[in-house]
């Protein structure tokens, strides 16, 4: 997830900040166009297919009619199982990404009017998610990128019964059925990696791995043409 602000202090004022983002439903369009990119796909079948749904927290709903899964951009997220509004999520993110200092739980609670431990809970989350995204070397790939997936799973052979009869209930033949995408991206100058398990090797989804890895200004070439 970007950072609202950069490290050389080009971020936005706390006034900008407030027009910005006055209530909850500004900052959940933000978060959704940060994680989706204007193509919303459900975290669990990874199809693009989806809707609108009336459902108050989880307002979006998978078309394809074996998942029908209703969801939000929480879901996968450090924001799952959360009840705390968009908007104090957003803050926090602002708060604790662009303070040229440790942010403390006690003055989060402070700033966002909440109390201490749900702020040290807050800033657990965002920065475990800000490490684990930069973890094996960290940082956007600038060089030019090979970008590609694999699926990892078991052979049939080793599934239990019950697994067979699931898998083959899905209508669902050879290859890559039953398995997990994996997506993994090379720098080709550094040879840093980055893999990732993905819910689909659909473009959406791969388009989304490519820009949280790669810089604006990499070029990535997928099955060894630029794209």
């Amino acid at each position: 997830m970007a950072a609202l602000g950069k490290a050389h202090r080009e971020e936005l004022s706390l006034v900008e900040l407030s027009r910005r983002f006055p209530d909850d439903a500004a900052a959940q369009e933000w978060l959704e166009k940060q994680r989706w990119g204007g193509e919303p796909w459900c975290p669990k079948c990874g199809s693009t297919k989806v809707g609108h749904d009336n459902h108050k927290s989880m307002p979006w709903r998978c078309a394809v009619r074996s998942c029908r899964k209703r969801f939000s951009v929480r879901v996968g997220t450090v924001l799952q199982g959360s009840h705390l509004g968009y908007r104090t999520w957003v803050l926090a993110i602002h708060l604790l990404t662009t303070s040229p200092r440790v942010q403390s739980s006690m003055k989060l609670h402070r700033d966002l009017n909440i109390t201490q431990k749900t702020a040290w809970f807050l800033a657990y989350r965002i920065h475990k998610a800000f490490a684990d995204q930069s973890a094996g070397g960290g940082g956007l790939f600038s060089n030019p990128v090979e970008v590609d997936e694999t699926y990892v799973g078991c052979k049939r052979s080793n599934m239990s019964k019950a697994q067979c009869v699931a898998l083959a209930d899905t209508g669902a033949g050879r290859g890559t059925v039953g398995n997990t995408p994996v997506a993994d991206a090379k720098d080709r100058v550094t040879n840093q990696v980055a893999a990732e398990v993905v819910p689909s090797a659909t473009k959406p989804v791969l388009q989304g791995f490519v820009g949280s890895h790669g810089a604006d200004e990499a070029v990535v070439y997928i099955d060894g043409a630029s794209v």
